[in-house]
């Protein structure tokens, strides 16, 4: 199952300075068309042993991947960068309409647990011809300033993602 590369985007990064602490927005929209249905694309959102084989960026894997998909329900993932960084995030469903919406939040932390990057991520699926069209709307705020260069790297990696995404399909 092939999918489409990306059809539109839209970016908005904003940055600013108050005190010490560098603040900075990124918005960012990728339409994309898999192939396969809608019910199949969104249980790979929900499933967390599916989620686990396609979540981030190339070469990225994710030790944790726990979810309870329903609203409410908790979600924390651990991505491992391939030099072995890891990258935890955790984050609440608030709403889940099977299999057209998922809304979500997030919150990347630090080695610490202090919270860098606070986001939230709607995910709508609708049917396209036997295919999926995806529509990924998300929204992110750096919380401090080593967060807004994570941020800039923020369209490639949901791309990437997209594309491991593409290739699960591809094999289920």
């Amino acid at each position: 199952m092939k999918s489409n590369r990306v059809v539109s985007q839209e970016e908005v990064l904003s940055a600013g300075s108050s005190g010490t602490t560098e603040s900075a927005e990124r918005v960012l929209v990728i339409e994309r068309i898999f192939d396969a249905p809608p019910n199949l694309v969104f249980k790979a959102w929900t499933d967390p042993k599916q989620v686990a084989q396609w979540w981030g960026p190339k070469g990225f894997t994710n030790p944790v991947c726990e979810m309870d998909a329903r609203p409410g329900g908790a979600i924390r993932i651990v991505m491992r960068a391939p030099d072995g960084a890891e990258h935890p995030s955790t984050g609440v469903f608030r709403e889940i309409v099977e299999p057209q919406r998922l809304v979500f939040t997030s919150v990347a932390v630090d080695a610490a647990g202090n919270p860098i990057i606070d986001g939230l991520t709607t995910v709508t699926f609708a049917e396209h011809g036997g295919k999926t069209k995806l529509t990924l709307h998300r929204s992110a705020v750096a919380l401090n300033g080593v967060a807004v260069s994570m941020l800039e790297g923020m369209k490639p990696g949901w791309t990437q993602s997209f594309d491991r995404l593409a290739e699960h399909l591809a094999r289920s």
